[in-house]
């Protein structure tokens, strides 16, 4: 018997109806901001993530399904979207023209990570991306979105939103000189890793979840004290504009995103209920990646969201997304070939319609019925095709009505 590979898994039965209801969100919702799917493939050059992500991060040194094909290019399962979606808006020119381009994504990703309760190594993200303006009106767009989408899956309540700002190109250096003087004190504390990021990265030490390191970095300088004045002045706008649209948020000003290409706005939607300080979604600002990866200058800022981790609190919340039927349609080997045709038809209307294959007895047919809980019953017997007509059964109360079948589909369309 073969087994799935370490980390991935089966997604069926039950859980699906929690990931519908998911799916039917983020495409109902992105596209009710204005955003557009956007789908990138799954294989790219390790190179687009090497220079989009960074090649310090955990990410592209440790965690990356990267591999040499045939030719000897080296290539790499996508471990996040953005890097992608940057890769495609450079290469089809899609900063062309005038207006923020907005893009929603929704797929596979791909992490060597440890198995875990909530991680997988192939996760599900949702995630959205608007280019073409800095404006801190687009960052609290994009947080607005984020925080409709946790509404929405009815999970709102459980999360609160952290916000920071990381600065810029032009105030990051002297906090990162800081930083090292700080954390050089302590070096003799820090986990092997963040020995290593002092030299490299190390804002990275202060994402690190090491007790020794996290005890030590709870005492060093904070980005927003170095910001300059557009930083300052960028970060104070997304706060007003947060606080006009009624999102409430908290300044965690030891926030850094886990990816080199953040700068200025970055943000989590975090909560306690499904473990200590576990991140659902995030995000931030990124003005340079497009060029990073050889476009012009153009800004850009978006989101993700791990699904399975999402799903995981959803059900931790007592939530339930059971998927439903329409109508369970039985019948008898002596009234199968109208009840066919009265399946299709039915079906044909787009509502979903299911009958049992033994054509068992009555009592047999309605407790499965109840079993795929359906919302009603269409009955096709002898006696009532015999008045051109079926017993509709309401499901839920129990009540059940002779019909006729040619104002079947018209009463069918007032119930469901």
């Amino acid at each position: 018997m073969f087994r799935k590979v370490r980390g991935f898994r089966d997604i069926y039965g039950e859980e699906i109806g929690y990931w519908r209801k998911i799916e039917e969100v983020i495409y109902s919702l992105s596209e009710s901001f204005g955003y557009s799917e956007y789908k990138m493939p799954v294989l790219e050059k390790a190179e687009v993530f090497d220079r989009g992500i960074g090649s310090t991060t955990d990410i592209v040194e440790k965690e990356m399904f990267a591999f040499e094909d045939r030719n000897g290019d080296l290539l790499a399962l996508r471990p996040e979207g953005t890097a992608g979606v940057v890769r495609g808006v450079v290469e089809n020119k899609l900063y062309a023209g005038s207006g923020v381009k907005k893009y929603y994504y929704y797929g596979p990703m791909f992490r060597r990570e440890r198995p875990q309760k909530g991680r997988y190594r192939q996760f599900y993200q949702y995630g959205v991306e608007a280019f073409g303006s800095a404006s801190p009106l687009v960052d609290a767009e994009v947080i607005q979105l984020l925080c409709s989408f946790f509404d929405k899956c009815g999970i709102g309540e459980f999360l609160r939103l952290e916000i920071n700002s990381i600065g810029c190109p032009e105030c990051r250096p002297g906090y990162k000189n800081k930083l090292i003087e700080y954390f050089s004190k302590y070096e003799k504390e820090l986990c092997e890793d963040c020995k290593r990021r002092l030299s490299t990265n190390p804002l990275r030490i202060l994402d690190c979840k090491v007790p020794g390191c996290k005890k030590v970095a709870s005492d060093a300088p904070v980005m927003i004290d170095y910001l300059c004045s557009e930083c300052r002045k960028h970060f104070d706008s997304v706060k007003y504009y947060l606080e006009i649209s009624g999102i409430d948020y908290d300044v965690n000003p030891f926030m850094v995103r886990g990816l080199d290409y953040y700068v200025r706005t970055a943000f989590e939607m975090i909560t306690d209920k499904f473990e200590a300080n576990s991140t659902v979604g995030a995000g931030g600002r990124y003005d340079g990646l497009v060029k990073q990866l050889g476009g012009p200058d153009y800004p850009g800022i978006g989101f993700a969201v791990g699904i399975d981790r999402l799903v995981n609190l959803i059900k931790e919340a007592g939530l339930t997304y059971e998927e439903t039927l329409d109508i369970f349609m039985v019948m008898f080997p002596e009234t199968v070939d109208a009840g066919l045709k009265l399946l299709k038809s039915l079906r044909d209307e787009n509502w979903g319609v299911d009958m049992d294959f033994e054509l068992g007895s009555m009592k047999s047919q309605l407790k499965k019925a109840n079993r795929s809980q359906a919302s009603y019953v269409v009955i096709v017997g002898e006696e009532e095709l015999g008045k051109n007509a079926v017993t509709l059964k309401n499901m839920t109360d129990g009540e059940q009505q002779l019909v006729l079948l040619d104002e079947l589909k018209n009463i069918l369309s007032q119930k469901l």
